[in-house]
């Protein structure tokens, strides 16, 4: 390891050899090493000299989940295509290292210079999920930078988080300086502007938030306060200082097309969760899933030219070694130009051996046909995912599928040689009863029928068909019509699960069918910090301090420590996370613009409880209020 590490040492500054943060005892004693030493092909190195302002991009998990994340990707290649920029990427040291690296007090370095991040001007780190927060705090300790934003002086980095748990902040207000809410491309350039000028007129670190403050995009949580009713509820939430703006609208690229994009994304060294070429190729649904809040934060659908796509395809299968090619949407079979993008892709892949990946598609008759075009002769999985088991629930959630287009497209996918189906459901979703919930076991014996009506004997080489049906627990999450919604507890999902196991147990094709089902405790408490305002820092920090961190991976998860640190703060489970909201209450969230209005959600909200459901984007406008942006589908004739 020792030697591969000194191969790939590169050359940083003036000449001088660039030196590995951790010394070759310490390499050669912690698992996968190769996460810490930098210097994979593509990665970029810039002598420190010659820019004005350094920028550590981390995503706080371990390298193999951080290196798979296409938005740091694509601010990673941004900010280096800023002359006076150098982005470096930071990750979450896994257990072994964390040890190691407080017992010998090693700070936190940046992967490419291998320099401490605490010398950096910026600590960006990206929040896409709620279970990583105590591994923020992890990443500032290790740092070496004061948890709390305002114990921070001139010489710490300006901590900005960014991603889509910035739009709820409040849980992890107190640790950072700035949030970016939003997408990333649009602000940044002006930021570091502004960044430049403030330092060069020794203006200070406050002044500096002052004035970022006030630039579109930007949450800074100093400059706000919060006040609490007695049942707890907020009472009114308020700017500081005049000039402040009382409300954050998000950043959004209208012109997606133009955007920029990685098409030399940094190549890993070792096999990394997604370890394949991503295609993005458009941003937001036109679904309207009621549970879904990718598809409410992300409007309007913004489409990139099938030209383009075909040229940063090209480009990035050449400018890497990658095997296989995936296309990214939140529902790919809604991409206008699909048909043209995947032959172009077929032909081109065939000729390089790499295989093509096409997750989000509906299944379909065009869907199936495209995939045995690109699937070896033998057949991977089927994916479905229904959500709820009954009708009437698919209408409460506006999932747009109904059980005749569920089967039809699992005969259709038999006929096609596949014999294994995944099937992805929800429990707890508002409004369920037992009846949906037995109609998650009817639905998977009605596939597995499906197969044995559909496949005669002959046929059947494979053997018996596999139905895996896997249920999450559901979360309520901001800026969706079930944000006022109550989540269940652990023991109702516990019981929830067993339910749809016991009725999965009577069905005829039992044999056939296989299920699964996620941890409760965690789901729980993903909602409470999802839902949650800023008297959580407390909690979040307390529950650092009693040794929790990576509380997304399940083995190092104790639910225990979250409800002590609730307790020891005054805090309950049952006020964020079980009781239902009123339509009135003041949400921790309602100081940032989405796009989408309260207003809108209120009307999906009463809708859903109706069991109605609501047209897609394509089909009629459902006035959702991003509009307001003057792009996308909304100004598509229909």
């Amino acid at each position: 390891m020792t030697a591969i590490a000194r191969e790939h040492s590169t050359e940083c500054g003036k000449g001088a050899p660039r030196k590995l943060a951790l010394s070759d005892d310490i390499l050669m004693s912690i698992e996968k090493p190769v996460r810490y030493i930098g210097g994979e092909y593509n990665s970029v190195m810039k002598d420190p000299e010659e820019v004005k302002v350094r920028f550590a991009m981390c995503f706080p998990d371990v390298y193999e989940i951080g290196m798979s994340h296409l938005g740091i990707q694509i601010l990673y290649d941004m900010f280096n295509s800023m002359e006076d920029v150098w982005c470096e990427r930071v990750y979450s040291p896994w257990v072994d290292l964390d040890a190691v690296m407080r017992r010998r007090h090693i700070p936190l370095f940046a992967l490419e210079s291998q320099d401490p991040v605490k010398e950096f001007d910026f600590l960006g780190i990206t929040l896409q999920y709620e279970m990583c927060y105590t591994n923020v705090l992890q990443v500032l300790d290790l740092a070496q930078i004061p948890l709390k934003a305002t114990d921070r002086g001139e010489d710490c980095p300006i901590v900005i988080g960014g991603g889509p748990c910035t739009y709820n902040p409040e849980p992890l207000a107190d640790f950072f300086d700035i949030f970016y809410i939003g997408e990333g491309e649009t602000r940044y350039r002006e930021l570091i502007t502004l960044y430049e000028d403030c330092r060069d007129r020794n203006l200070g670190r406050v002044e500096f938030l002052r004035r970022a403050a006030k630039l579109p995009g930007l949450y800074v949580p100093r400059f706000y306060d919060v006040t609490y009713r007695e049942d707890g509820t907020i009472e009114r939430f308020f700017p500081l200082e005049e000039g402040i703006p009382d409300t954050i609208v998000k950043e959004i690229v209208m012109d997606l097309t133009d955007a920029c994009y990685p098409t030399k994304p940094v190549i890993p060294f070792i096999k990394v969760t997604q370890d394949r070429l991503v295609l993005e190729i458009q941003r937001g649904c036109i679904r309207g899933c009621r549970f879904c809040q990718a598809g409410q934060l992300y409007r309007p659908v913004r489409e990139r030219d099938v030209e383009t796509l075909k040229k940063y395809a090209l480009e990035m299968l050449d400018g890497t070694g990658y095997e296989e090619i995936s296309l990214s949407s939140l529902s790919s079979s809604d991409y206008s130009r699909l048909p043209e993008l995947v032959d172009f892709l077929i032909e081109e892949c065939s000729k390089r051996h790499v295989n093509i990946s096409l997750p989000s598609l509906r299944i379909d008759a065009f869907s199936l046909d495209v995939m045995s075009k690109v699937q070896d002769v033998k057949k991977s999985s089927l994916t479905f995912a229904p959500e709820a088991g009954s009708q009437r629930l698919r209408n409460v959630i506006n999932k747009g599928l109904t059980e005749e287009a569920i089967l039809k497209g699992a005969a259709l996918a038999f006929e096609g040689g596949w014999t294994r189906v995944k099937l992805y459901f929800m429990l707890g979703l508002p409004t369920e009863t037992q009846e949906d919930i037995r109609g998650i076991a009817e639905l998977s014996n009605k596939i597995a029928a499906t197969y044995f009506d559909t496949v005669p004997k002959e046929r059947r080489t494979g053997g018996r068909v596999q139905i895996v049906a896997s249920t999450s627990f559901f979360v309520p999450k901001p800026f969706t019509p079930f944000q006022w919604a109550a989540q269940c507890t652990k023991e109702d999902f516990l019981d929830k699960a067993y339910l749809t196991r016991t009725a999965i147990s009577e069905q005829l094709n039992q044999k056939s069918i296989k299920y699964n089902w996620h941890e409760a405790d965690a789901s729980v408490m993903e909602g409470v910090l999802a839902r949650g305002d800023r008297r959580l820092c407390d909690v979040i920090r307390r529950v650092y301090e009693k040794g929790g961190f990576y509380d997304a991976w399940g083995e190092y998860y104790d639910n225990d420590r979250w409800l002590e640190a609730m307790e020891e703060c005054g805090l309950t489970v049952h006020f964020y996370a079980h009781r239902e909201r009123h339509l009135d209450e003041i949400l921790p969230w309602d100081f940032i613009d989405c796009g989408v209005t309260k207003e809108f959600l209120k009307r999906e909200w009463e809708k859903a409880k109706r069991e109605e459901t609501s047209e897609n984007c394509k089909q009629k406008c459902q006035g959702c209020g991003a509009a307001r942006f003057g792009g996308g589908i909304c100004l598509e004739p229909r």
